[in-house]
């Protein structure tokens, strides 16, 4: 199969979806995504954990120990396709509604079937 760049773009979300689907894994499933963003402080954390309970979005809290500087994370967890479109909305997303508390997107993460 040939890489559709407008599907798959040459950057580390388009790299992680087409290595998923040149496994053969389908992508276009909907399952439960990981999306992580981490906080400087305990109080920023659960100030945006309280903004996506707010939004009805399944989340966890913990601390961690990846950096030092934001040691409090707060992960959403929606049921989406993990098209890239969708993973780029949803970052996107993320990433504007933290701002206010300093939060940093970290990454996203699915399980392949």
């Amino acid at each position: 199969m040939e890489r559709d760049l407008a599907l798959f773009p040459q950057d580390g979300i388009g790299e992680y979806l087409w290595n998923a689907v040149s496994a053969g894994h389908d992508i276009n499933q909907e399952r439960e995504i990981e999306f992580t963003v981490i906080f400087k402080s305990h109080e920023q954390a659960l100030k945006f954990g309280h903004l996506l309970l707010e939004n009805n979005q399944k989340l966890s809290f913990c601390s961690f120990d990846g950096n030092p500087e934001h040691p409090w994370e707060v992960t959403a967890y929606p049921f989406i396709s993990a098209s890239y479109e969708n993973i780029i909305s949803y970052r996107h997303l993320l990433t504007e509604s933290s701002a206010p508390f300093e939060g940093v997107f970290d990454g996203f993460y699915f399980q392949v079937n």
